[in-house]
């Protein structure tokens, strides 16, 4: 009976355009379908603005949503889709056996049937929004049979929850793959043999963001003013403005498929997530063992038993489809995820997708702290710090949200015993027991993945205050030059807090090449034969620009001796930097130098080359992973990597076949707000809203962000109406 249903549901949002790929629906039902849709569409407005940002107008919540999706898919549908299929686990059906065990990931957590019962006992306002979510997709590709999709023919409202937080990759994504396929694919043997929580490599381009939020004592007008900086992979993340006549009118960056600004602010209320270090996923090794043929686990002096289904997962074979049953384990901890010394080991991270949209929506219509601070309540927001400001002139800051509560006598940063009651979480902490700030009394504070025990200078939260798996954080670069700047500043404007946040200095390379300098000096007069590129780096203010030669060195340098400069302390971060430039010994550095200018010579000619030469900005196509080419034409940048100490990142690297360094991660969505009687903003996207070449909004900001000219936001109607460019129903 229930499938039935399930069936009977299925035909009746089926659409007449896409009848031919779709079994068991009637033209009738779709056509009714249809008119449903396009009844919806007609009480909706998109008006675009002179940069192409969609300005979408609904008398409810829910059809602002359906709006938002529908803008969404008219700027970069292939972008939406590729999003779900990865979240919801269908990505080998297009990638091949390669991604099956990315899909296996996404089902150990939860598989389809879990993610339609997830939906079935949300509220009755986000079932609204996330059929909204179905709706303005599924009407996009009833309106544009141009279009065709991957996979993805027809969106469900169950989707949005394998796909609940706007983060890079969210919490699952710090699973490693290898773990799986070694647990549940063909290599048994294979065991895990280190699972601690270890840094990112540090010569990938850092993930995260800065965010500063600023009170109005050191502003010129007197009001608060945020900066929302997300350094995420190009292109991540459209520029919305969403209305209703329910009390939403939000504007900032979207994930791709999703119904909520991620980061951004409305007339009264600013937020800006900052990727954490903080601990929120831990590893249990559990006691396997089987008792009348039943697979058990220890727990206490009690055995339970280990949740056992099965999944069967398509993957593209050639031109066929082929499929693979896997069984799915599982603890009350959570899916088994790898084995360490042929232990099983179950992962346990926030799952609770209902509840996160819940939050994730609810922020965007705040009108003060107080309500903001009660929808942190929720708890859900796990991978994320949020720097805030509001237009009551409080600033405040959360290092997370989402922190299980543990016993501190434990080593969580190892996997520990699953078997021991006293390893399991004890509940979750509240939010006043969690790191945090409001309205320090030095009127800033700052995060840039940083330690939050720097966040307001020496008014920052005392780090003996709380548990050490509350704040991990190391110090870096990004946080020392933002202290900095935030001691120092005065009567700011937002065109000065622009100037602020690309600040070209580079705290880094002060520490490194110090040294190295020092090193050269100390060599025999007859062995100097690079004085001359030693010389530019001497006189050198460490700071970034296009035109400096200094900035092409001491980038390679930096590059090539993280890669292979010895590290025998092991040191992490700063600490690491500041040893290759002082106690390393001096022929290693010598011997990395002369490395780095003879690969500067092989693929530039010469070691004298200018930053901006090397490092470019280029979008030729608007395929998902950017091919880049020489001979194409690009934009020199000047700014430079997060790594360095740059507030203002531009992660790039070589390609196939390239000698340039290619922009792909760093400032992307970037937006300065000020907060008073009425809100003010600037903005800017590295290439534009568009990911379609041929829109004249795919590459529009590009000249912009290379010269840190930002637009000014349409954040009222009259803004927004003075500069439209178009202005339609969904279908239109």
């Amino acid at each position: 009976m229930r499938k039935d249903i399930q069936i009977f549901l299925l035909r009746a949002f089926r659409l007449v355009i896409i009848l031919s790929l779709i079994s068991c629906s009637t033209q009738n039902e779709a056509s009714i379908e249809f008119e449903r849709l396009s009844s919806i569409a007609k009480s909706i407005n998109i008006v675009r603005d002179d940069f192409g940002v969609p300005h979408i107008y609904g008398k409810t919540d829910a059809d602002a949503v359906f709006g938002l999706l529908y803008a969404q898919a008219e700027d970069d549908f292939p972008r939406v889709e590729r999003n779900y299929i990865w979240a919801i686990g269908r990505l080998a059906e297009i990638e091949g056996e390669q991604a099956i065990y990315s899909d296996l990931r996404a089902r150990l957590f939860m598989t389809t049937e879990e993610a339609k019962m997830a939906y079935a006992s949300a509220p009755e306002w986000l079932q609204l929004l996330c059929q909204s979510f179905a709706d303005g997709l599924n009407y996009y590709l009833a309106s544009n049979p141009e279009v065709t999709p991957k996979l993805i023919t027809h969106f469900e409202p169950w989707m949005p929850m394998f796909f609940f937080e706007g983060s890079i990759g969210g919490d699952i994504e710090q699973i490693p793959l290898a773990g799986i396929e070694s647990f549940y694919g063909a290599d048994e043997n294979f065991v895990v043999k280190d699972t601690s929580k270890t840094a990112v490599s540090d010569f990938i381009e850092p993930k995260g963001s800065n965010g500063f939020a600023i009170s109005g004592e050191h502003t010129a007008s007197g009001n608060s003013m945020l900066l929302i900086n997300p350094h995420t992979s190009f292109y991540f993340r459209g520029e919305v403005h969403v209305v209703s006549e329910e009390g939403l009118n939000a504007y900032g960056a979207v994930t791709w498929g999703q119904f909520f600004v991620y980061q951004g602010f409305n007339e009264n209320t600013g937020w800006m997530h900052t990727s954490t270090r903080l601990d929120f996923m831990d590893e249990f090794i559990e006691d396997i063992d089987k008792i009348d043929g039943n697979l058990v686990y220890r727990y206490g002096s009690d055995y339970r038993p280990v949740t056992t289904k099965e999944v069967t997962l398509r993957y593209k074979d050639g031109e066929n489809m082929a499929e693979r049953t896997f069984p799915i384990y599982r603890t009350h901890h959570g899916p088994v995820t790898h084995k360490i010394d042929d232990k099983w080991v179950a992962t346990k991270i926030n799952w609770d997708p209902v509840n996160a949209l819940k939050q994730s929506f609810i922020r965007t219509k705040n009108t003060g702290h107080k309500g903001f601070r009660e929808m942190m309540d929720i708890r859900t927001n796990s991978s994320n710090n949020t720097v805030y400001a509001d237009s009551e002139g409080n600033i405040a800051y959360y290092h997370g949200n989402f922190v299980p509560r543990r016993d501190t006598k434990y080593d969580y940063t190892q996997p520990v015993d699953g078997s021991n009651p006293e390893t399991d979480w004890q509940g979750i902490h509240e939010v006043d027991e969690i790191v945090t700030l409001l309205n320090p009394e030095n009127g800033w504070l700052q995060n840039c993945n940083s330690t939050p025990f720097t966040a307001a200078g020496k008014f920052s939260p005392n780090p003996e205050d709380y548990a050490v798996y509350m704040a991990p954080d190391l110090e870096n670069f990004r946080g020392l030059h933002a202290v900095d700047l935030l001691s120092n500043m005065s009567n700011l404007t937002l065109d000065d807090l622009i100037t602020m946040a690309y600040d070209p200095y580079l705290p880094a390379f002060e520490a490194l090449l110090p040294g190295l300098i020092s090193a050269f000096d100390q060599l025999n007069s007859d062995n100097k034969s690079h004085s001359a590129a030693i010389n530019v780096l001497r006189e050198w203010d460490y700071k970034t620009a296009s035109d400096s030669i200094a900035m092409t060195i001491a980038h390679f340098y930096g590059l090539h001796y993280l890669a292979q400069g010895k590290n025998p302390e092991l040191l992490r971060g700063n600490d690491r930097i500041i040893y290759f430039g002082s106690d390393s010994p001096n022929s290693e550095k010598i011997a990395i130098f002369e490395k780095t200018i003879a690969a500067l010579e092989d693929d530039f000619g010469g070691w004298n080359v200018p930053w901006g030469e090397v490092n470019r900005l280029q979008r030729i196509t608007g395929d998902i992973d950017q091919p880049h080419d020489d001979d194409a034409p690009s934009l020199a940048i000047g700014m430079a990597s997060g790594k360095w100490g740059a507030l203002a990142a531009f992660g790039a690297t070589q390609y196939p076949n390239t000698k340039r360094i290619y922009g792909y991660r760093g400032n992307s969505f970037v937006a300065v707000v000020e907060f008073g009687d009425k809100v003010k903003a600037k903005s800017i996207l590295a290439g534009g809203q568009s990911g379609d070449p041929d829109s004249p909004h795919f590459y529009d900001q590009a000249v912009g962000y290379k010269d840190v000219k930002f637009k000014d936001v349409a954040y009222y109607n009259e803004d927004v109406m003075s500069r439209a460019i178009r202005q339609y129903s969904p279908g239109q």
